[in-house]
């Protein structure tokens, strides 16, 4: 039998290269959206499920179990961006955020725990940023959800280890997705006390995205993770400087690397 792979976010970007990518290989792929303009595409077979709302979330894993009885694999894609200096970005976005990048994620390992324990066989993949090992100017909030969800990973993995369940983290940098639209972003004001610097810090990420890679490379990663007897808890993909900055950030003085952003940035 294919192994059965759920992977949230599909209709578009990583989500979407990485779920057709997965179907060629002969994966029996289920993605997800919010709202699915068809059942079937491209071999992908899709169910509405939005991140935020747990009634959606039980309704795509027990409809999915019901069909195919098992789950192998658990990719968390779905997620989104969102910037601004953090004083002018309402409390409520700021909820709204960790509501999709950092507590969706979790409800769906909790409704797909049990199958795979029942099985004592799964794999869950959740795919963080490199911006989650870092705190970025004008992306704090952001860095701040996927840092906790990678720190969560590393946790859960060992929770798990007993049932035979792994779990990874899989880190992207910048790809050429449409991640910088869907996104939320402070208003560039003219008399914000931020402007100057938040201006310039915003079109470098958008260039950094339109200069993205291929994000097939996530789902050929991905692919390879999930055919990794004992695979590693961190996996990073991007550029080498992005996944060096990390590296860097391990061995520099804090105050030193805080430079290197700083110039980076710009600021």
């Amino acid at each position: 039998m294919s192994q059965v792979v759920l992977i949230t976010g599909a209709s578009s970007g990583i989500g979407k290269s990485t779920a057709h990518y997965l179907v060629t290989k002969g994966y029996k792929v289920y993605g997800t959206s919010r709202s699915p303009k068809q059942p079937i595409e491209n071999g992908v077979h899709f169910v509405a499920l939005d991140v935020t709302n747990r009634t959606t979330i039980k309704n795509a894993v027990s409809y999915i179990l019901e069909k195919e009885d098992k789950i192998d694999v658990l990719i968390n894609n779905a997620g989104k961006g969102i910037t601004g200096p953090l004083e002018e970005i309402p409390e409520e976005e700021l909820k709204s955020i960790f509501e999709t990048n950092y507590f969706g994620p979790l409800a769906l390992i909790k409704e797909v725990l049990p199958s795979m324990r029942a099985n004592r066989s799964g794999l869950i993949l959740n795919v963080t940023s490199i911006a989650g090992f870092m705190g970025l100017p004008y992306r704090s909030a952001y860095s701040a959800t996927k840092g906790a969800l990678g720190l969560t990973t590393e946790a859960l993995r060992m929770e798990l280890k007993e049932f035979n369940i792994k779990l990874c983290n899989v880190a992207p940098g910048d790809f050429a997705t449409n991640i910088a639209s869907g996104r939320y972003h402070a208003p560039l004001s003219t008399d914000s006390a931020y402007a100057e610097n938040y201006g310039k810090s915003l079109a470098l990420m958008d260039e950094h995205v339109d200069q993205g890679m291929n994000p097939q490379l996530m789902g050929e990663v991905i692919y390879k993770i999930m055919n990794t007897p004992d695979p590693d808890v961190n996996y990073k993909v991007g550029a080498f400087m992005q996944k060096f900055s990390v590296f860097l950030k391990g061995i520099l003085p804090g105050k030193i690397y805080e430079r290197l952003l700083l110039n980076h940035y710009k600021l």
